[in-house]
């Protein structure tokens, strides 16, 4: 798999990804983390102009499930990613951060549904470019709380978003 910044070439299979993303979520019971239009569309254009916005490709066949036939370029997810201070990561509640060192934030993650592996290659790509990782996700996302537990995140509290939204909020260190 190849992590790269995201080109405008890329934004019709982003947006793609996130609509197939926002179904999973309302299947396994999480409707209304993104509900039925985020990230909005100048949201994910907004990433990609600033260099913020992510893909992973396939390089070739092997980056497939069993029996699927993918070919080098092949979008397997899509990601944000910044090494900055989120806003909302300023104060956490019924908990506390591992630490308070300067950190990447990853948001938005959602696979293509193609492919095998691409949240551990996010995440392990993430962690090369910043060893202190922070990403929230809603209560009800189940499926992203199990994957960041996996990949070695700690569940750490509660943030509220600017909307006043909850979030559980997870870290990783690496040193």
């Amino acid at each position: 798999m190849i992590i790269r910044k995201a080109e405008w070439s890329d934004l019709p299979e982003m947006l793609k990804s996130y609509a197939r993303a926002r179904q999973f979520m309302k299947e396994t019971g999480n409707p209304n983390q993104w509900k039925d239009t985020n990230p909005s569309e100048a949201v994910v254009e907004q990433g990609i102009r600033d260099q913020k916005a992510y893909v992973c490709v396939a390089e070739g066949p092997e980056d497939g499930k069993e029996g699927e036939e993918l070919k080098a370029g092949d979008l397997l997810g899509t990601f944000y990613f910044a090494i900055e201070e989120d806003p909302t990561y300023h104060k956490i509640y019924k908990g506390s951060w591992l630490n308070e060192k300067p950190y990447g934030v990853v948001h938005r993650v959602a696979a293509s549904g193609r492919g095998k592996g691409f949240s551990g290659a996010c995440f392990d790509w993430a962690g090369r470019q910043c060893g202190n990782l922070k990403i929230d996700t809603h209560e009800d996302n189940h499926v992203m709380q199990h994957v960041l537990e996996k990949n070695g995140f700690k569940r750490c509290g509660i943030i509220y978003l600017e909307n006043g939204e909850e979030r559980v909020a997870y870290q990783r260190v690496r040193e």
